[in-house]
């Protein structure tokens, strides 16, 4: 008696697949939005594989392009929300989506807007899967955060030295503002590297992926602008201590020492060697005076 075969994966974009639909639309990748488009399907499998995507979620994308990742998702989730900013690459999408996956394709809904200015979705996501533009992956990852509660999980593709600023913790060379903001937010960790010649144009440094997982911020009486009014005004002089990086923003580095030892934190450290919840301490202290 012979096995059953297993079917056949979906089929994936190849790199020819990628260029013959940019050659149909007339477009070709910018610097400018930072469009590198994935041609190859194992690295679509391993981010969806990474991502740990369930068949019941609902999955945000931002800056699907040609759809690559697309498709890889829409296998694995229950929908997927795609948000893009290019409305060429818009127009394109439901009509790829319906040709490689017409079993899925009303289970994908589009929306043609910049994902900065997102606050509200046809479908609540449960997850974000993305292959972010360099120069704004880390305000786009925030402000999703944000915005969206029910995300309670993902994965971004980014530049790999933003991957490892997202993912540092204190101490490391690394820790900075994207670090402390992100951490309010998640528990972040590098979840992998991505090479260069699996995109289309290929960029000049790898790639990194970020996996996150929501938690709750720490337990404050301040609001999360005061503490990111905090972790802006330690880094904004990051060589400097605390009492002389926060002087500015407490009216006087007396003032700032006082916060600071309030917190709980030594005066003459510097923000890199602290977290979250310290500088949440630290304007909860602020305010408490006030």
């Amino acid at each position: 008696m012979t096995e059953p075969t297993a079917a056949a994966p979906a089929p994936l974009f190849g790199a020819s697949d990628i260029r013959r639909l940019a050659e149909e639309i007339g477009i070709r990748p910018t610097k400018t939005l930072g469009q590198n488009f994935v041609i190859d399907g194992n690295t679509i499998r391993r981010i969806v594989s990474v991502a740990n995507i369930g068949p019941h979620e609902t999955v945000l994308e931002v800056g699907p392009g040609l759809g690559s990742l697309t498709l890889g998702l829409l296998d694995a989730a229950k929908s997927v929300v795609a948000v893009e900013i290019d409305p060429v690459l818009a127009a394109k999408l439901p009509e790829t989506v319906n040709e490689w996956r017409p079993e899925s394709a009303g289970d994908f809904h589009l929306v043609q807007a910049d994902a900065m200015r997102v606050t509200s979705l046809p479908v609540e996501p449960t997850a974000i899967v993305a292959n972010l533009p360099y120069n704004v992956a880390v305000p786009v990852v925030l402000h999703l955060l944000q915005h969206f509660p029910s995300l309670q999980h993902g994965l971004v593709m980014v530049q790999d030295e933003v991957a490892d600023r997202l993912a540092a913790g204190p101490g490391s060379k690394t820790y900075g503002v994207p670090s402390v903001k992100a951490a309010w937010y998640s528990s972040m960790r590098k979840a992998g590297v991505i090479g260069m010649n699996v995109f289309w144009p290929a960029p000049k440094i790898h790639s990194g992926l970020v996996a996150f997982t929501r938690r709750q911020p720490p337990v404050t009486t301040a609001t999360r602008e005061q503490v990111f009014a905090v972790i802006d005004a330690a880094f904004a002089q990051r060589r400097k201590t605390l009492r002389a990086a926060l002087a500015g923003w407490a009216g006087s580095a007396a003032e700032a020492e006082r916060c600071l030892l309030a917190a709980g934190v030594d005066p003459t450290a510097r923000g890199e060697v602290i977290d979250v919840a310290a500088f949440a301490r630290i304007a909860e202290a602020r305010e408490a005076k006030a």
